[in-house]
């Protein structure tokens, strides 16, 4: 499948999306599109086009207004291919979506806090399984509305570091829980799923790099800064020193101003813009200079024996990930799909978001 990252995987260094506020942008991204279609014609390979990943449209209206114009451009060239359209808000909202377009699946993502390290552990309670289940079916909305095919283009927790944390075993047995119990969500309204992510250092992939590997050990330091720091989004760890510096600024900008906490991304709060905006953009891209004085100097091979940590055969595989995934990989029909039914008031409950 094919993509193009939109918002807070690209665009700009600010949090500002301008891709919505000029035409321009927008027609670049149709010309790309057309050209990609032109390209990929005809190939049984690619299984589809997916336009836009985790778009974020402040004013809603945009994005389907946009897949509006966009899909006919694409169906000039290349008739066949499906295209996957992910929700607003990172896959998440279908506001302003009242049709559905031709050969097209909806996608949605579905991660949850309790498979992050900030987040509440993950114990198999019957809340935090109910709590899984009506953020899915949230989510779902508009595709069981209009009874079309479900995706779920990633979802997954991220998994604990043995060098960072003494109980990691117990941590990932937490992790490998949540996951298998969102698949049997996911197997009960039988959609179609893809995890999130193949191949990566060490976070949440399928298989990663290994410690041990050169790529490992060269950055670790690094990794290590970006932790206490709090500079990745992803799988923030806590750090009492960077908690100190940003809640009192928190604090006083939610006394300032009350309705700051409401904000879109309105799954976000407060604290969430002001890392985003401050730490994990501002303060975080200080350190990119730093992070390429590593490889200065380097020879070759050198730079190829790093990137051959990459390799599957260095690579580690997360056998407690593979193991649910392999039990929930084939799903006998059971025809009609499990019917999906939420109250108004858990409709309007905002999302777990990581």
């Amino acid at each position: 499948m094919l993509t193009f990252p939109l918002y807070w995987h690209s665009d700009n260094p600010s949090a500002h999306a301008s891709f919505w506020d000029y035409k321009d942008h927008q027609d670049r991204v149709v010309w790309l599109w057309e050209q990609i279609a032109a390209r990929y014609k005809g190939n049984p390979w690619i299984a589809g086009y997916n336009p836009m990943n985790e778009p974020c449209d402040p004013e809603h209206w945009r994005l389907p207004a946009f897949y509006d114009r966009l899909e006919p451009a694409i169906r000039k060239i290349d008739p066949d291919h499906v295209l996957w359209l992910d929700g607003n808000t990172f896959a998440m909202e279908w506001k302003y979506f009242d049709h559905v377009l031709p050969n097209s699946v909806y996608a949605l993502h579905d991660y949850s806090m309790m498979g992050f390290p900030t987040g509440e552990r993950f114990k198999a309670t019957a809340d935090q399984k109910s709590k899984l289940e009506r953020q899915f079916i949230r989510k779902a909305e508009f595709m069981t509305t209009h009874k079309t095919p479900i995706w779920n283009g990633e979802f997954g927790p991220v998994y604990s570091d043995p060098r960072i944390d003494s109980n990691a075993e117990e941590i990932n047995q937490d992790r490998f829980s949540l996951l298998s119990e969102q698949l049997s969500i996911y197997d009960k309204y039988q959609i179609h799923w893809s995890i999130w992510l193949y191949k990566d250092i060490g976070v949440q992939g399928m298989v990663h790099t290994s410690p041990d590997s050169k790529w490992n050990k060269l950055i670790q330091p690094f990794l290590e800064k970006k932790r206490y720091l709090q500079l990745d989004a992803w799988g923030k760890y806590p750090s009492k020193d960077a908690e100190e510096a940003l809640n009192p600024l928190v604090e006083w900008i939610d006394k300032q101003a009350p309705n700051a906490k409401d904000q879109y991304p309105t799954p976000w709060a407060t604290e969430r813009h002001v890392l985003r905006s401050v730490i994990q953009t501002f303060f975080a891209r200080c350190f990119s200079d730093e992070f390429a004085e590593q490889f200065r100097g380097k020879t070759k091979e050198e730079l190829d024996a790093l990137a051959h940590s990459f390799h599957f055969d260095e690579c580690v595989q997360r056998e407690g990930l593979n193991k649910a995934m392999r039990e929930h990989a084939t799903v006998e029909s059971k025809g009609e799909r499990a019917q999906m039914v939420l109250t108004d008031e858990e409709k309007a409950q905002k999302d777990d978001l990581p």
